[in-house]
């Protein structure tokens, strides 16, 4: 008997294992929060440190993200099969691995750093998620997550007006009540502050909050997008940096 649940779930296998659906983001991120990472791990002449690149998607962020964090070991973790064959042709070690209960193929604390860009919003349990995270980090380890701001300058402009935020979908089929042209599977959106609540409540300590610009944004209004990033909570992307307590 097939359940309400295993048809959702099914359909977002589906989803997600389709080609089309775009499995990259942009460099701007990538490299923002490579700088902050390679700063917490210092040098890797120092410690080799393992990084895991959970939802690394076709590679393209952690290729972006390489010649910062030359030397420390990378691997690549994706739930779609198609995605990681695009990966490999930019990281050495990839492997599957879903975001359940022991479903990432490694010990409790394997690893001194979690890279987790772009993958929250995607997440029917997030909850489970961040438990599985923190399972897989060492004592200490770095979290490093990034994800959509619902409240970026512009969804601020758009709601009152309203209009459907950029970055929520109320569909996988189409695009309905808001800008842009792509369908990519955004099931849930943070504020900067509800972001930092929710990180803290799953066993973190949160270190800090930046903002990165979204490549998305039309060429006009790209130079608007960066001096957003000064003021976090009203930025396209929301950098978070937390630890392991």
């Amino acid at each position: 008997m097939t359940t309400a649940t295993g048809r959702r779930s099914a359909g977002l296998r589906d989803f997600y294992e389709n080609p089309a659906v775009p499995v990259a983001s942009g460099d701007a991120r990538s490299l923002r929060q490579a700088r902050v990472l390679a700063a917490a791990l210092g040098p890797a002449t120092a410690r080799t440190a393992t990084v895991l690149d959970i939802g690394c998607g076709d590679g393209t962020a952690a290729a972006a993200a390489a010649p910062l964090l030359a030397g420390h070991r990378v691997i690549g973790v994706d739930w779609s099969q198609d995605a990681l064959k695009r990966a490999h042709a930019h990281l050495p070690y990839v492997v599957r691995g879903e975001l359940t209960d022991g479903g990432l193929p490694f010990a409790d604390g394997a690893a001194d750093a979690v890279l987790f860009s772009e993958v929250i919003e995607h997440l029917v349990d997030p909850d489970s998620a961040l438990d599985e995270l923190r399972r897989v980090l060492r004592p200490g380890g770095h979290l490093m997550l990034s994800t959509p701001n619902l409240a970026a300058w512009y969804n601020r402009g758009l709601l009152l007006a309203g209009v459907q935020p950029v970055f929520s979908e109320v569909s996988l089929r189409g695009i309905h009540g808001r800008p842009g042209k792509e369908v990519v599977g955004h099931l849930r959106l943070y504020t900067a502050r509800a972001l930092r609540e929710f990180v803290a409540a799953s066993g973190f300590s949160v270190i800090g909050l930046s903002g990165a610009p979204f490549h998305g944004v039309p060429r006009p209004l790209r130079a608007l997008d960066r001096l957003a990033c000064a003021v976090p909570s009203a930025a396209s992307i929301l950098l978070l940096h937390a630890r392991r307590t």
